[in-house]
């Protein structure tokens, strides 16, 4: 199913992005590493819209900033490691977690007990996330604006709206990260549907 892009959401997630400065910062640095096709995305973008709905003066820690790239030339697992302790903390208690989606599939199968089809694209990477609500991504251009990565729209991220997304990770994993991840103990507007 192909999805609209709505272009108020895009220009509303741009200018929630534009306004934070650790993300930015952020934006920078993985820019700065010239990855092809790459996004910040999942947690660290989803939170920052949280926050900014919710009316938070302080925006929540993250405890990972997720950057993905997309490079099918670039095989070897470890050169993620060695490009996550390339970049500095931009946010109090960050750590980077860099994950090149081209690679996904070789090392899924030992983390999380089953085959994963290879990704063809950033967006598809980005499309497997377990939530709806989180796969999305920000990437910055070198002319300085933002381009937006939501294969499933943006409308359960704005809606503050968690659907499980059965694309890569099974129910089972799903409520499991529901009871890990607590969102509606930081975010009480937040919907979950288990």
């Amino acid at each position: 199913m192909k999805i609209s892009r709505d272009l108020t959401l895009e220009r509303r997630l741009v200018a929630i992005a534009e306004s934070c400065d650790w993300l930015m910062v952020a934006l920078v640095e993985a820019r700065e590493l010239e990855l092809k096709d790459w996004c910040i995305g999942a947690g660290a973008v989803r939170s920052v819209v949280w926050d900014t709905l919710h009316d938070y003066a302080n925006h929540t820690a993250v405890e990972d900033i997720d950057l993905v790239y997309f490079d099918p030339d670039q095989t070897d697992i470890e050169i993620d490691k060695s490009l996550s302790s390339r970049l500095p903390e931009v946010f109090p208690g960050s750590a980077w977690e860099v994950v090149n989606q081209a690679t996904v599939h070789v090392w899924y199968p030992s983390a999380f007990g089953h085959d994963v089809d290879p990704f063809k694209s950033l967006e598809e990477g980005v499309g497997s996330w377990p939530e709806y609500a989180t796969a999305v991504g920000l990437g910055l251009n070198d002319d300085e604006t933002i381009r937006v990565i939501a294969p499933h729209g943006l409308e359960d991220l704005f809606e503050m709206r968690v659907r499980h997304n059965p694309s890569r990770a099974s129910v089972d994993a799903f409520q499991e990260r529901m009871r890990t991840k607590c969102f509606k103990e930081r975010w009480p507007q937040v919907t979950v549907y288990l």
